[in-house]
C-alpha cells in the first residue's frame, strides 16, 4: 500500500485522538512488517486514511526495532541466523528463507538481510566488510557474489515496508513532494517566503523549511515560519521535534506552523498560545497583515531573519 499523493493528503482530515491512536498502536503490535499487514490495518480501521495508518505503523515498528535491536546483533545471534539461512537454502534455495526467518524472530527483513550478508562477507573475506561496501550491496543486491543470497536479500528488501534502501528512497521522495506542495500553496496564496536553502546560504545552521517574509495569521495566531513533516505526529516524534527543532525556530524567528501531512494526535496541539500551531494540511483561512486583520507579533518574536545575526 502506497501513501496517497500530496494533493490528496492535505484535503483529508488526518487528525486522531490519543485514544484512537492507542487502539491502532495496540493492533500494530501484533503485525509483522510486511506489505500485506497494511491491508489488515485498513480493514480494521476503515475510517482512517491509508497514509496515516502506514505512517503510524512505520513509526511504531521502528520503536520496536530500537528496543530489540541489540539482541539481534550479538555475535552469537549473527552466527545462528547465518547457519539457519545456510540450512534453509540447502533444503530449498527458492524458498523465502531469510524473509521467513525475520518474521519468526520479529525482526525487520531488511535488517535481517544485512546481518546475514555481513556474516557471509566476514567468512568469505576474513575481515569485517566496510560500511560503504556493505551498503553498496544492500542498495544493489546484484553485486552480491552469491546469487542465492542476492535473491534472498532482494526478497527481504522488497517485502520490508519500514527499512531498507527502497523504503529510504520512497520516504525521501514523499518528503520532497510535500515540500513542493507547500511551495505551490504559498505561491497560490501570493505569499513571499524564503526557503531552507536560501536561509542556510545566509549562514543559518538550523532553520525551518519556510520563513514568511511577511507574517500571516492562521486561526487567530501569527505565523512567521512553516515546517513540513511528511509523517504522522505521535507523542515521541513530536516531543523530539519540539526539543530539537521547533523551540529553536520559535526562539529565533517567532511563532510558527508545523504541518504534519499524515496527521497527528489532537491532544498534542497545546502550544498555540506559546507560538507553535499544528495542522494536518495547508491552512485555508490565512489572513495577511496587508488586510489589517492579523494580530501583531509580540515584541522580540518573529523578527526578520535579515535582522538576526546567525549564531
Amino acid at each position: 500500500m502506497e501513501p496517497c499523493s500530496p494533493g490528496q493528503s492535505y484535503r483529508v482530515n488526518m487528525k486522531i485522538t490519543k485514544a484512537q491512536y492507542g487502539q491502532i498502536a495496540r493492533f500494530i503490535s501484533h503485525l509483522k512488517p510486511s506489505r500485506q499487514c497494511m491491508r489488515r490495518l485498513q480493514e480494521k480501521f476503515p475510517n482512517q486514511s491509508p497514509s496515516t495508518l502506514l505512517s503510524i505503523f512505520s513509526q511504531e515498528y521502528q520503536k520496536l526495532i530500537k528496543r530489540t535491536h541489540s539482541r539481534h546483533h550479538t555475535a552469537e545471534a549473527s552466527e545462528t541466523y547465518y547457519q539457519r539461512y545456510l540450512s534453509g537454502v540447502r533444503r530449498d534455495a527458492a524458498a523465502p528463507v531469510l524473509l521467513e526467518l525475520a518474521y519468526e524472530v520479529d525482526f525487520s527483513p531488511a535488517l535481517m538481510a544485512r546481518i546475514v550478508l555481513e556474516r557471509y562477507l566476514q567468512i568469505r573475506d576474513g575481515v569485517d566488510p566496510s560500511k560503504p561496501y556493505l551498503n553498496s550491496m544492500l542498495k544493489e543486491p546484484s553485486l552480491i557474489p552469491d546469487t542465492i543470497l542476492a535473491n534472498q536479500v532482494q526478497q527481504c528488501l522488497l517485502n520490508d515496508c519500514c527499512y531498507g534502501s527502497l523504503v529510504d528512497t520512497i520516504k525521501h521522495s514523499i518528503g520532497h513532494e510535500h515540500e513542493v506542495l507547500l511551495r505551490e500553496k504559498l505561491l497560490e496564496n501570493n505569499l513571499s517566503f524564503l526557503e531552507e536553502d536560501q536561509l542556510r546560504a545566509k549562514g543559518y545552521d538550523k532553520t525551518p523549511d519556510i520563513i514568511l517574509e511577511v507574517p500571516v495569521a492562521v486561526e487567530g495566531h501569527v505565523i512567521h515560519w512553516i515546517e513540513s513533516k511528511a509523517s504522522f505526529g505521535d507523542e515521541a516524534s513530536h516531543r523530539a521535534y519540539l526539543q530539537d527543532q521547533f523551540w529553536s525556530y520559535w526562539n529565533r524567528f517567532g511563532p510558527g506552523l508545523v504541518i504534519y501531512w499524515y496527521g497527528f494526535i489532537e491532544e498534542l496541539d497545546v502550544h498555540r498560545d506559546r507560538g507553535i500551531l499544528l495542522q494536518d494540511r495547508f491552512p485555508t483561512d490565512i489572513v495577511t497583515l496587508g488586510s489589517g486583520r492579523a494580530a501583531a507579533p509580540r515584541p522580540g518574536e518573529g523578527a526578520d531573519p535579515e535582522a538576526i545575526r546567525p549564531s
